[in-house]
């Protein structure tokens, strides 16, 4: 061998584009997006959510009621008739369900019913 000494050429640490595969995008971008839409969810449900019950202590007092036992043939319209004659019945058959735990609003005769007072 002549004298020449032979040396591997390498290429120059060039930094090189970074690619993602279709995996590596949504990993990268689609986590973040997610975190960040359920943190937006999760501020517009605060911002929306109904976590003041009354302006003042003396909107809370409880609901002053009754109770009435069911007769055979009445129907909740009939006791809130005649609970709450001059309210509009279906705003008091409504506090009656909610009062009473009712499920679909059914009653039986000889039920303890909690009534709103007029």
């Amino acid at each position: 061998m002549s004298g020449t000494t032979i040396t591997p050429e390498f290429p120059s640490a060039v930094p090189g584009r970074l690619r993602l595969t279709r995996r590596g995008r949504i990993v990268f971008f689609g986590i973040p997006a997610m975190l960040l839409l359920a943190a937006l969810l999760t501020l517009v449900g605060f911002l929306n959510s109904p976590a003041k019950a009354a302006d003042e202590a003396t909107a809370l007092r409880a609901t002053p009621t009754v109770t009435v036992t069911v007769q055979s043939g009445q129907s909740l319209w009939g006791i809130a008739g005649a609970a709450a004659p001059e309210r509009d019945p279906r705003d008091v058959i409504v506090e009656i369900i909610q009062l009473n735990n009712l499920e679909g609003g059914r009653i039986v005769p000889g039920q303890q019913l909690f009534v709103p007072a007029a």
